[in-house]
């Protein structure tokens, strides 16, 4: 059970990425139905840590806390920035004693230079992927990721990513209506995880204009139903060509590329949260059959509704 997390600061972290831990662990949410962790901030000389944006902030505690924390996370750092022998002995204990260990943004280098990626798949920022691959030759760096899992180490793209790979983990260990609840205090999308595949792809960027924004959340209301370009070109008042056109450059997809997206991102909330069989869930997202649903999940999460149902659905009280 995550119950214990230990943040460690390091000198010249970022303090968004810094944040963000403290934000989605160090909150107490129990008087809404959320977790409430014990969640301490630790580091290998307390004291005035400088961060890179030129201000300290003030650490109480030693590491002590972190040698039996049920999660270990860093947050990101200079990427040339030596890590403390005392930080890294830490991490590869966790790592050996089974705890989930997590960093954000480039704090996955900490975690190359304590050892622990080595043989295992990770990445980092997009701007840093090539050097954490030619820096650590022995980690499968992979670019084209929000987070990766290998294990229980977690590593975290860039800032928004940590927010997505802290809370799989959160719903790992808890479940989805846990992770749901922080994810609404702290006014983001709940992580859509990709199940058994570990991973999460590169999401579908959102309409950056009130017009298509309006149309599109028509688009996530009418699942369901039969939604040609023809259609959503009436509805917006423009031609079929020109519809598709502007559609693709706000969003950066196609308007059937984008709604698959929507439909798998219901219907993964279906199965977490409801009992809704197969049937119902592909004919209430758009799907029409469990079949055609099962072929988009195998495709884009690779993985199948009713693996992702096994691993992230709902508990029942026995």
């Amino acid at each position: 059970m995550l119950q214990t997390i230990a943040c460690i600061a390091i000198p010249q972290m970022a303090p968004f990425e810094f944040g963000v831990l403290c934000e989605v662990f160090g909150i107490d949410r129990s008087d809404t139905g959320g977790p409430n962790f014990d969640f301490h901030v630790v580091a290998a000389e307390p004291g005035a840590i400088p961060t890179k944006l030129g201000f300290d902030i003030v650490v109480h505690e030693g590491l002590d806390f972190a040698r039996q924390a049920d999660l270990v996370a860093v947050p990101a750092a200079l990427i040339d920035e030596p890590i403390d022998d005392r930080v890294s002995e830490v991490l590869r204990d966790a790592v050996d004693r089974g705890a989930w260990v997590l960093s954000v943004c480039s704090g996955a280098f900490s975690l190359g230079r304590a050892g622990v990626l080595d043989g295992r798949r990770a990445t980092t920022h997009w701007m840093y992927t090539e050097r954490l691959a030619e820096m650590f030759p022995k980690v499968d760096v992979d670019a084209d990721v929000l987070f990766v899992q290998d294990g229980k180490v977690v590593t975290g793209a860039g800032t928004a990513a940590g927010i997505d790979a802290a809370l799989h983990i959160v719903r790992t260990e808890l479940g989805a209506s846990a992770a749901n609840m922080i994810a609404r205090r702290m006014v983001v999308p709940p992580q859509r995880d990709g199940g058994q595949s570990q991973f999460i792809q590169t999401p579908i960027a959102e309409c950056r204009s009130d017009s298509f924004a309006k149309i599109t959340e028509w688009m996530i209301e009418h699942l369901d139903e039969d939604l040609t370009v023809d259609l959503l070109a009436r509805k917006a008042l423009m031609s079929p060509r020109t519809f598709a056109r502007r559609f693709r450059a706000e969003t950066g997809t196609t308007p059937n590329a984008w709604l698959n997206r929507q439909r798998l991102l219901r219907a993964q909330q279906l199965l977490e949260e409801t009992t809704f069989t197969l049937e119902e869930i592909a004919r209430d997202t758009g799907f029409g059959a469990a079949a055609v649903m099962r072929h988009h999940f195998v495709k884009v999460l690779q993985t199948t509704p009713t693996a992702y149902r096994r691993l992230f659905g709902v508990r029942v009280a026995s």
